[in-house]
């Protein structure tokens, strides 16, 4: 018997398949062939096996039933939950790279209305520069102030909804790192899946993509960390240490990334032999 999207032929006898283009997709779905025994189909023969008239219509419905499963394919990569993480990290980048730009447009208005505080503003956190502008309620720079930070505290939430998504998505690289920096290492590297299949050289240095390229180009010294510096055990580790340490975490993380895309779940007798690595390293009692 041979089976197509339209029916099932055996002989010179055909039953047409049955129910709408739903069903014909979920049809599609379930149809497993050999291609040793496979016979090519012709649109005439679903013409005699009495789902379409002619040629027309058999090519309408061929084609309404690919625009279904395409669209079934794509709605099926975008529920991924590392697919929504990435863009909430790019979003969190955006928001950084947003309040940032406000907050130094917002200080140079101030210091055009207020030219004796040039001096000493650039020492002023970012905090507490915007609660300085708020304090004259009449000007509208007060107004922008506020909104930057409400803007800013949106920003936190996000931080903090992105770092939950990371312990869901990638559960053995937030419990080695923290959830954030999970984030952003699944983010440059495209997904779980790409991450996962990344030597831990790539993984030391994520992020640090332009410092890399400037020594393959000029022969400056290479970049031992970049994404992975955030983390504590890299970022106060000793100078002298810090490339072993970003090293033994990299190969961790690789690790803990495909038990994460693989497994998806967490891993404790992984991540107690990891973190004493990572320990070791970093040279820690």
């Amino acid at each position: 018997m041979q089976h197509y999207w339209f029916g099932d032929r055996e002989g010179g006898a055909c039953t047409p398949a049955e129910g709408d283009l739903d069903a014909l997709a979920e049809r599609l779905d379930r149809l497993r062939i050999s291609m040793a025994s496979f016979t090519p189909l012709a649109w005439e023969d679903a013409v005699a096996c009495g789902v379409v008239a002619d040629r027309r219509e058999y090519l309408d419905r061929l084609r309404a039933l690919c625009i279904r499963r395409a669209e079934e394919t794509i709605a099926a990569y975008y529920r991924q939950g590392d697919i929504e993480l990435l863009q909430m990290v790019r979003m969190l980048d955006e928001t950084d790279t947003v309040i940032n730009l406000l907050t130094e447009r917002a200080t140079e208005w101030y210091i055009v209305r207020n030219p004796q505080f040039s001096r000493k503003y650039r020492a002023i956190g970012a905090k507490k520069m915007l609660s300085i502008m708020k304090k004259d309620r009449s000007s509208p720079l007060a107004r922008l102030a506020g909104e930057i930070e409400r803007l800013a505290a949106e920003r936190t939430r996000l931080m903090r909804e992105v770092s939950a998504r990371a312990d869901t998505v990638a559960p053995n690289c937030s419990a080695l790192v923290g959830g954030l920096v999970a984030a952003r290492l699944v983010s440059r590297a495209g997904g779980l899946a790409q991450l996962a299949r990344l030597p831990a050289s790539t993984i030391q240095v994520l992020g640090a993509e332009n410092a890399l390229f400037t020594h393959l180009r000029s022969g400056t010294p290479p970049p031992k960390h970049g994404i992975i510096f955030q983390h504590r055990r890299v970022h106060n580790a000793p100078r002298g240490t810090r490339g072993r340490v970003a090293r033994v975490l990299a190969a961790k993380l690789g690790i803990a990334a495909r038990i994460d895309y693989y497994r998806g779940e967490l891993s404790p007798a992984f991540l107690e032999t990891a973190q004493r690595r990572i320990d070791d390293a970093a040279g820690v009692a």
